[in-house]
């Protein structure tokens, strides 16, 4: 078996038979499912494991669903992986992610799993990942703590629930967690790529964090100076139409010219309060909204991620992405990039990815 994707919009039980129809009678190794939080997920991720008692399942709730040529709302997706494409699969879990971090249980249940240290495993064939509940505000402490302890890359997203923000749950091994992060550890036989993608160009001003709460993932000044009027300034507008311009102009940490976003989420009084972490004195530019379609549709040519090179994709979509694609009456071109290709992902509340991200898309593909 090597990768099939599959999809329902049904009611449960019968979603669950949808999803064990279009897997037919294979046997995967992994099985990563994605839901919206209308579907009761202990009960779609009991009747996942009892089907396919030798997988490894895993995956979380959504702020929407994608699946080869579709972005969808309200549905179920999932992707078989067979043992000709992940040869070994192990998932743990990062419990009570609010009263601190600590990964060192979990990646020790990965290393009995996988009987080796992670140390001794191959970077070109291993990979993990990462699904955090999206409400946890902890998604920068558990990337760090990841990127401490092992070199293997690790990528994913946090889970979401249509913008409601009451609960965004993971599930691994059988159970629901909320403030917890499912940690996956894969070998696959033919290697990965990963890519991230973002639709936005330096405007050339920047603005340094010079007084933070990071706690709170707020900026209280900029260059010494209010954050929302530093901001504000940079763009040439009053202070009172910054928010305004958030969606458009987030800010981005440069890294050898790549932007790695920091979206502004609200204002509180002259502060500006992010969707992640935004250290003290850390500098950061101005974006600039480009075409995402377009953009998407590069990075992926640019890896050559086609229909010949690519075996399957699991996307990472922040929800702002999707709000756009939305807002421009642009889904079914974005969607149409990846109609030829084994496909299936989520909208995010956040994307992981050498760190917490936002307004990105990350993908892990299958060779």
């Amino acid at each position: 078996m090597p990768v099939t994707t599959a999809f329902s919009t049904r009611p449960m039980p019968d979603a669950a038979r949808d999803l064990r129809a279009q897997c037919k009678d294979e046997k995967p190794r992994v099985i990563f499912l994605f839901a919206s939080p209308r579907y009761d997920l202990a009960a779609l991720n009991r009747e996942i494991c009892n089907a396919y008692p030798g997988a490894c399942v895993a995956g979380c709730s959504t702020a929407g669903e994608m699946i080869g040529g579709d972005m969808l709302n309200g549905s179920v997706v999932a992707i078989f992986l067979g043992e000709d494409v992940a040869e070994q699969a192990s998932a743990a879990v990062v419990e009570d992610l609010s009263f601190g971090t600590c990964v060192r249980d979990a990646l020790a249940h990965l290393e009995r799993s996988f009987q080796a240290r992670l140390s001794d495993l191959d970077l070109n064939t291993h990979v993990g990942i990462v699904l955090m509940d999206g409400l946890s505000g902890a998604q920068e402490r558990v990337m760090e703590k990841l990127g401490d302890a092992t070199d293997i890359l690790f990528v994913g997203g946090s889970a979401g629930d249509d913008l409601s923000l009451k609960t965004t749950p993971v599930f691994a091994n059988g159970r629901i967690y909320t403030d917890a992060a499912a940690v996956v550890l894969l070998r696959l036989k033919n290697g990965f790529d990963i890519v991230k993608t973002q639709s936005f160009k330096p405007t050339g001003k920047t603005l340094v964090a010079t007084k933070v709460d990071e706690g709170l993932r707020q900026v209280i000044e900029f260059d010494h100076q209010p954050a929302l009027d530093a901001y504000a300034a940079a763009l040439k507008i009053p202070p009172e139409q910054a928010s305004s311009q958030f969606f458009r102009h987030p800010l981005g940490l440069m890294i050898e010219g790549d932007p790695f976003v920091r979206s502004p989420q609200a204002v509180s009084g002259r502060c500006m309060r992010f969707y992640c972490h935004i250290k003290e004195g850390m500098e950061l530019a101005v974006l600039e909204a480009t075409d995402i379609v377009a953009d998407t549709r590069a990075a992926l040519e640019s890896q050559q991620v086609t229909t010949s090179q690519a075996r399957g994709v699991i996307e990472f979509q922040c929800i702002l992405r999707t709000l756009q694609l939305r807002e421009e009456g642009r889904c079914g071109q974005y969607g149409a990039i990846f109609s030829d290709i084994p496909m299936v992902g989520f909208s995010t509340y956040g994307e992981a990815y050498l760190g917490h991200i936002n307004q990105t898309s990350t993908f892990l593909v299958f060779r």
